[in-house]
């Protein structure tokens, strides 16, 4: 069986190559697709936002017995005037109780009441109140972030790889992984807090960071890319998926492993809390830019750069060669001008002398 080494060497050498820029048309509607869906679940079902950014009270009881969920809603439902809450375990032995705003005199109705319910002393129980406006003042903040980062990201990449091509790729794929990650939230109906909006910023340079890695190695292959006519662009930067391909996955899986046993300790053994929303949000966003970078990233730039003609007329006079030295039927993706046909002439006159030494032998 071959191992991950062997592999690795064979990818990068290029003597085996998994034709991932070869079917991007897959890839890419696969990817606009799931940003379809994501969009329409946070559209139609929305996200479950927590109380730090819809305001509210909450009630939390340490040290009960029992965590029987039924408890709490019954007593808020009673006390709060209908009121309907949203009850949570956190941890073993503690359970968590959000309202909207009470006034002080409900506030202790039902905090009494849940400490008769859960049969704990009435010190076991704290409430607390958070006012919407500073849920509203972390969302501006977040987005103003957001935005500002696109920005600082978008000079630089433009400079450091002097393509708005490949930037423009980069802020595609960093946008799509943002827009998967929240999905998720939307479809398993975690809470979104302060925590996962951290988590969410944090995969942002995670994002990058792999995308980067594979299109430098894109650059690397095509710096002289008129200079040969052995390989096209597309060619050229399949190839360098495949020479990183190993790395991000190594990259990927040093990564998630951690992130992974927190979400599990958080989610099934710690239960809700700031554990639980960040390790989501990181464990989302890795797995997704790592598969950005592959199949949505690089197939995105290598389409915008075949839009130029310095790259259409090299294509087309590659595919030409090859056509013509192999006998393969392969079509050109855009038809030579008369200065690519002068060339594929000169080159046709090489190809015959051969033919006549071997006939004068």
């Amino acid at each position: 069986m071959m191992s991950l080494a062997q592999l690795g060497n064979q990818l990068h050498t290029g003597e085996r190559s998994i034709p991932f820029v070869q079917r991007r048309r897959t890839w890419l509607t696969a990817s606009l697709v799931l940003v379809v869906l994501s969009v329409l679940l946070v559209a139609f079902k929305g996200i479950n936002a927590g109380i730090e950014f819809r305001g509210g009270s909450q009630f939390t009881i340490t040290g009960t017995a029992t965590l029987e969920e039924q408890l709490a809603h019954d007593v808020v439902a009673e006390l709060g005037d209908g009121e309907v809450a949203r009850v949570t375990t956190v941890g073993a032995s503690a359970v968590r109780v959000q309202t909207q705003q009470l006034t002080s005199e409900e506030t202790e109705e039902v905090r009494q009441g849940l400490a008769e319910a859960y049969d704990v002393p009435p010190t076991e129980v704290t409430s607390t109140f958070i006012g919407p406006t500073w849920g509203q003042d972390i969302t501006r903040q977040a987005l103003q972030g957001l935005a500002v980062f696109i920005v600082i990201v978008s000079v630089v990449l433009s400079v450091y790889f002097r393509s708005w091509q490949m930037a423009s790729a980069a802020l595609i794929a960093l946008l799509h992984d943002i827009v998967l990650t929240v999905g998720v939230y939307a479809l398993v109906g975690w809470e979104v807090t302060p925590a996962t909006v951290i988590g969410l910023l944090t995969i942002l340079g995670y994002s990058l960071y792999d995308t980067v890695v594979v299109f430098d190695k894109v650059r690397e292959n095509t710096e002289d890319l008129t200079e040969q006519h052995e390989r096209t662009y597309a060619e050229l930067s399949n190839l360098a998926v495949n020479q990183t391909l190993v790395r991000s996955i190594n990259t990927s899986l040093t990564s998630l492993l951690p992130v992974g046993s927190i979400l599990f300790v958080g989610a099934l053994l710690l239960g809700a809390g700031t554990l639980r929303d960040i390790a989501l949000a990181l464990f989302v966003g890795m797995f997704v830019s790592t598969i950005s970078s592959i199949f949505v990233a690089t197939p995105l730039q290598v389409v915008l750069h075949e839009r130029g003609e310095q790259v259409r007329l090299h294509t087309a006079e590659v595919l030409e060669r090859r056509r013509r030295t192999t006998g393969t039927a392969e079509t050109p993706v855009a038809v030579p001008s008369e200065e690519t046909s002068v060339v594929a002439g000169h080159h046709r006159g090489q190809a015959a002398q051969p033919k006549r030494r071997k006939g004068r032998r």
